[in-house]
């Protein structure tokens, strides 16, 4: 079965690392290229041509100011992309929960071998 093209949709076009630092940039405000740039270390043409594949995917807008480049996320086309990553929160949070759970055990068992340690060693009135 052939791959699917980067550009046929957000999830295809996040699988690469790149792309998710830069709209891991994005999130927070609306940004110039070059200032992505120089925050990232990347070249231009390579943070151009990602953000031509999270453009043509709808992931970030852009709209010019001048002869500047401003790009922004589109938090509604990264909607499907976290509502299918919330779907293993909860298999997640039950792990944190497991290891919690073995941690306060063993704290508590601990605790326990320390007293009875300190109650064996303390001198009889």
């Amino acid at each position: 079965m052939a791959r699917a093209s980067t550009t046929s949709d957000a999830f295809n076009a996040v699988a690469e690392p790149r792309r998710r630092e830069i709209l891991g940039y994005l999130a927070g405000t609306e940004r110039p290229v070059g200032e992505i740039v120089a925050a990232l270390g990347m070249e231009q043409p390579s943070v151009s041509k990602h953000l031509r594949v999270l453009r043509d995917v709808g992931l970030v807008r852009m709209r010019c100011q001048g002869r500047q480049k401003l790009y922004r996320t589109n938090a509604e086309a990264i909607r499907p992309l976290h509502a299918w990553a919330a779907t293993f929160e909860r298999y997640w949070q039950h792990q944190l929960n497991r290891v919690k759970e073995r941690a306060e055990g063993v704290a508590r068992q601990g605790h326990a071998e320390l007293n009875s340690q300190e109650q064996k060693s303390e001198p009889k009135p």
